[in-house]
Parts: structure tokens; sequence; C-alpha cells
């Protein structure tokens, strides 16, 4: 079966599960897909994974206007194959935070060319690139198995310094290395500091705030 029959086989099954409520509640994301059927992340994720994993029909799902087939398609992809040099071809598919999330939660952090791509998407003109690292280095815990991770972090941060997304993105890094004992509350508390000011540094030193005391 070739990539076209393949791709409207698996838009049959996800056009099945459509739900235009959730269509419209979308619109938060931001960046229009083209086509959007509302499919729920939980029952995207099961039909994509079921196709197994497949770069090349995964390339060619990545292109199409459509959301869900845009979100299958890096569940379908071979983690293994993404290089630093491989890696514009799916930033260009970053157009909403909703992509950049779903990017590093299937895709990225599975990938051993993450901490190349961190550090190149984090010094990124792009907020999305930027949030997409940090999102993957948060699910990796770059910041136990990469030195630099912090000060990627942290760049990230001063090319964005009024991005809530971006200060989502390092709140993740962080409080994800916290729970995990990864790091202690000295060096969060450091890493903090250091940030460069702006709404971003505000929306981690709040967040880092709440969590320490809770423990």
């Amino acid at each position: 079966m070739d990539n076209t029959a393949r791709m409207i086989r698996l838009l049959g099954r996800l056009r099945r599960e459509m739900n235009g409520a959730v269509a419209d509640a979308m619109r938060y994301y931001g960046g229009d897909y083209g086509l959007n059927y509302g499919v729920s992340l939980p029952t995207l994720r099961s039909i994509a994974r079921a196709e197994g994993c497949d770069d090349a029909f995964a390339r060619y799902l990545y292109v199409q206007q459509v959301r869900e087939l845009r979100l299958a398609a890096l569940h379908i992809a071979d983690p293994a194959l993404l290089s630093l040099a491989e890696a514009g071809f799916w930033g260009e598919g970053i157009i909403n935070s909703e992509v950049a999330e779903e990017a590093a939660f299937a895709f990225l952090s599975r990938a051993e060319a993450l901490p190349g791509i961190f550090a190149s998407w984090c010094s990124s003109e792009n907020e999305l690139l930027a949030y997409a690292a940090l999102m993957a280095g948060a699910r990796a815990r770059l910041l136990r198995d990469m030195p630099a991770a912090a000060e990627s972090m942290a760049g990230a941060v001063a090319c964005h310094p009024q991005s809530h997304l971006v200060g989502c993105g390092a709140a993740a890094m962080l409080g994800g290395a916290l729970d995990a004992g990864d790091i202690v509350r000295e060096r969060v508390s450091d890493l903090v500091a250091f940030l460069p000011e702006g709404r971003a540094a505000t929306h981690v030193s709040e967040e880092m705030s709440w969590r320490m005391a809770e423990d």
C-alpha cells in the first residue's frame, strides 16, 4: 500500500473520532492547521501508534494541512533517524503550541540527537522551537544528563524574555528535575536567579516558589 492509500485509510479512522466541540476549543493554540477534526489526543495517539514506526510515511503525513495527520506523524516517525540536520524539516511544521508539545512528548525527547537540537532550538528566534526544545528537555531530564542544558535554557529565556510559553518550558525543566531529585533546592534557586528579567523568568520564579514551598 502506497503512502497516499495509507493516509486515506488513516484519515478515515481519525474522522470517525471527530469532535466539533473539541476542534472549536482548540483555537486557543493558534496557528491554522487547515482541517481540524477535533480528535482527542489520547485517541489520536492510540490510532497513530497502531501504524507502527515508519519515518517515510511520517514525513509524508507531516506536511499535510490536517491537524490529526500532522500530530499522528510525530508518533509514527522514527526518533532513531532524527539528526540535527533533519530537525529543520520537523521544526517547520511546528506551527503552534500543540504541535510543539506533541513533538516534544512523542518524538524529540526520545531522540539521541536531542542534546544538539536542544542547544540549537533554545537559541532560535522562533519561540515555538524554543518551547518544543524545553519541553523535550524536561521530559528527557537534560538537566541531569547534559551539563550545558542550564545555559541553553537560560539562553532561550534571554531570546524570549516576555514569552509565557518559554517560561512554561523552563519551569517544566526545573520542576521535573527537582521532583526527580536531579538537582537540589539551592541549585534551582541559583538557576532561577540567573535567568534574564522578564515575563518568562517571572513565571519560572513563581512556579518554582510554590513547588518548593509544597515539599
